[in-house]
């Protein structure tokens, strides 16, 4: 059976007559005749019976009618999906990120791409920093947003830089801390490590650890109900409303968290990926000053 098989049995129905069908498809009523014998003899059935008055379909001539109907508007359908792959504005985008990213910045950072190229559609992957390096390493994403950077991508860029704040639900002083409960929370290592040396520097005794959590989320929702104080990107600090401090580093500067974007070259061999690219390096991520705005405020075009 060929494509244009399946036609003529739906023209033949919908016609009843061998010349009208002919001349819908554009062939001699021999050649169409000669095709209908060819498809019967395949099939080893008669389709129609053949009279003064026009053709019936036989019994397997109508359900061949019902799959001549299924396959062309089953092709229809491949063919409209392969012009859509074939749209540069179009394809899936295979994102890895950061929890804290993907929970601060990925959704309006893609809503915003949305509207712009509305064939586009998105797989995100949420893991650590150091195992989004390795997504991108193996080409299991194209695109990875990061807050430590482990190094070895040649494609990175940092978006922006935000001082890392201690946070808690009421008015302290530094000298407070020993004496009150922290929120600990899992984080990469090397954030981590930063914020361990800074506590030696400053205070001779361990914290006294009240809660841990596994993410930034749970450690969020701690410190706003009361329960400790937290060391948190400002951007989140901003978010709950708590009352936060900006700490310095070794050399009296902001202790700050950056995020990247990384990627390979393989990536940017897509269209789609290059836009996307493109569309993130052109947005503003900076956070309006002194005054109390959600993560999605602080991220215009």
């Amino acid at each position: 059976m060929e494509d244009r098989d399946w036609t003529i049995i739906k023209v033949l129905s919908a016609e009843k007559n061998i010349t009208k069908a002919a001349q819908v498809m554009y062939m001699s009523q021999p050649a169409l005749t000669s095709r209908l014998r060819q498809i019967e003899q395949e099939f080893d059935v008669q389709i129609v019976y053949r009279s003064s008055k026009g053709i019936q379909f036989t019994p397997a001539g109508e359900w061949l009618v019902g799959m001549a109907e299924e396959f062309i508007d089953r092709m229809e359908h491949i063919r409209d999906k392969v012009r859509h792959f074939s749209d540069e504005n179009a394809g899936t985008l295979v994102i890895g990120a950061s929890n804290y990213f993907t929970m601060f910045t990925l959704p309006s950072l893609l809503r915003l791409f949305k509207e712009k190229y509305p064939h586009a559609n998105f797989t995100i992957m949420t893991d650590w920093s150091k195992n989004v390096f390795s997504m991108i390493h193996a080409q299991k994403a194209h695109v990875g947003f990061v807050s430590v950077n482990y190094g070895g991508v040649k494609n990175i860029h940092c978006l922006y830089e935000e001082p890392v704040c201690i946070c808690y639900h009421k008015p302290f002083t530094q000298e407070d801390l020993p004496r009150l409960p922290l929120i600990e929370y899992q984080s990469d290592y090397m954030i981590q490590s930063r914020l361990n040396k800074w506590w030696r520097r400053n205070f001779p005794v361990s914290p006294i650890v009240g809660v841990r959590v596994n993410n930034l989320t749970i450690c969020r929702e701690m410190v706003q109900n009361g329960l400790g104080y937290a060391f948190l990107p400002q951007r989140m600090a901003r978010d709950i409303g708590c009352v936060y401090m900006e700490i310095n580093d070794d050399d009296d500067q902001k202790l700050t968290r950056k995020t990247w974007m990384i990627y390979n070259n393989q990536a940017i061999n897509l269209p789609l990926v290059q836009k996307f690219i493109d569309f993130v390096n052109a947005m503003d991520f900076q956070l309006p000053k002194d005054s109390l705005h959600s993560p999605v405020d602080g991220l215009v075009s």
